[in-house]
């Protein structure tokens, strides 16, 4: 073991980098979970107004799929240029910049006209969002060290059940508001106060998000050293031992191989999260609206408890291998289950799966993102970090077309080939965790085994 992980492992145990890191939680974590809270609605609300843009708009369930998926091409052309550029502005101005221009983006939804418009807003959403989430992931990579990493991708992670759970009822509840309104339809009452609500949210993280932590008043000198110290260390062992440089970056195995490990978890949540509103709606034989807003609430409030603990609880190696591989084993089975709950017309056992697959996607997130980040640091970390999540998330792209497609050539009325379909792939990526027990880091040793 080297002196650079028996020095760190000293740091990790003293009381004053213990107190800088629960200040910094206090003082961060709740501004990045507002931006994700936002971001995830923007991205997702489409849901609630599928059925009513078809009526008013004439927009078909292909154009939909396309529009939905189209989002991650944007979001994937731009997100490593996006992460370049916020290390050179600071995630202070560019996060900032980030949630303003697509909340504008996202309100302009209440003037779509046709297909059109649609799939051309739905792809500038993508762009607009570009580098949020690699943002925030290399942020947090910046401020808490290997250790407690996971422990604040897990609490970042929050944001998605916090942002369906309050967000369904909250667009179930926008779009009957809006449906009373003369001259207005409901869903365009919805995109628009929930694109402001984001314009707000970046306005809020410019003047509550700090650069690094030798910027953070709310730091004593002595917590600023500790913190910057064994950050500083772990920066020196990535550089020893992972890719230099953005081409270097680029061309590194265990990157290409967890880009396939995301990707097939983001087939596994847009797949669900894209038609959750419609599943439940089927499910219980009732129209989208406050009653399935609520329905659809309850995976994401089960979510919450299980991202938070389970990230908690994977803080060795060991226990994020093991947990990884038993999440997307699950991921996959309960969606299985969902389908087959639907087809034979039991609603409560359908949410009973629906429920399991989410907290089992929920809490992988968290346990994937900790590898690539003990290994890459600098502009390494920004393309190879950029590469993953834009990549991985064409899985949004692929999962409605994949569903929409399967579901068409087999004929199925009730959508249940095309669920099916979806809980393939976390079974390849739960074989690609097990097999992360081959890669060894020097930055992992400070987790212990």
């Amino acid at each position: 073991m080297s002196v650079a992980t028996n020095s760190t492992k000293e740091l990790l145990d003293t009381p004053v980098l213990k107190s800088a890191i629960s200040k910094a939680s206090r003082r961060l974590m709740p501004m990045l979970v507002i931006l994700y809270v936002v971001a995830f609605l923007d991205r997702t609300n489409v849901g609630f107004a599928e059925a009513a843009l078809e009526v008013d708009k004439g927009i078909t369930a292909g154009a939909y799929a396309l529009g939905a998926g189209i989002f991650f091409i944007g979001y994937a052309l731009f997100e490593i240029p996006s992460n370049l550029l916020l290390t050179k502005f600071g995630a202070k101005v560019w996060l900032a910049r980030i949630a303003i221009t697509w909340g504008i983006v996202s309100a302009c939804f209440a003037f779509v006209q046709g297909e059109t418009s649609f799939i051309i807003l739905r792809f500038l959403l993508g762009v607009t969002e570009a580098g949020l989430f690699p943002g925030v992931i290399m942020f947090l990579a910046a401020w808490f060290p290997n250790k407690v990493r996971v422990k604040m991708f897990a609490i970042f992670y929050l944001a998605q059940p916090f942002s369906q759970m309050m967000g369904a009822p909250l667009s179930g509840w926008l779009i009957n508001i809006g449906d009373q309104v003369p001259g207005v339809a409901g869903w365009q009452v919805m995109f628009f106060v929930e694109g402001m609500l984001a314009v707000l949210a970046g306005i809020a993280a410019y003047f509550f998000l700090i650069n690094s932590p030798q910027d953070a008043k709310f730091l004593t000198k002595e917590e600023k050293r500790a913190l910057s110290d064994v950050m500083a260390l772990e920066d020196t062992v990535k550089e020893e031992t992972g890719p230099r440089g953005v081409l270097a970056s680029m061309r590194n195995g265990r990157v290409w191989y967890f880009t396939v490990i995301y990707f097939c978890l983001q087939v596994a949540v847009y797949g669900v999260t894209f038609y959750l509103p419609q599943q439940v709606a089927q499910l219980t034989g009732q129209k989208v609206g406050i009653a399935v807003g609520l329905l659809a609430a309850i995976p994401w409030f089960f979510g919450i408890f299980a991202c938070y603990f389970i990230g908690k609880a994977a803080n060795t190696v060991e226990r994020r291998r093991r947990w990884g591989t038993a999440l997307f084993i699950s991921t996959g089975l309960c969606i299985f289950g969902s389908a087959w709950a639907g087809a034979n017309q039991l609603p409560a056992l359908g949410i009973i799966f629906i429920t399991l697959a989410v907290c089992s996607f929920l809490s992988t997130g968290p346990i994937c993102w900790s590898y690539p980040t003990a290994f890459l640091t600098g502009t390494a970390a920004a393309a190879g970090i950029g590469l993953i999540n834009s990549l991985g998330n064409l899985g949004g792209f692929v999962a409605p077309i994949l569903r929409t497609t399967v579901n068409e050539v087999t004929a199925s009325d009730t959508g249940t080939m095309g669920v099916y379909a979806l809980g393939v792939l976390p079974f390849l990526a739960a074989l690609l965790m097990f097999g992360t027990k081959r890669f060894s880091n020097k930055a992992d040793e400070l987790l212990g085994k």
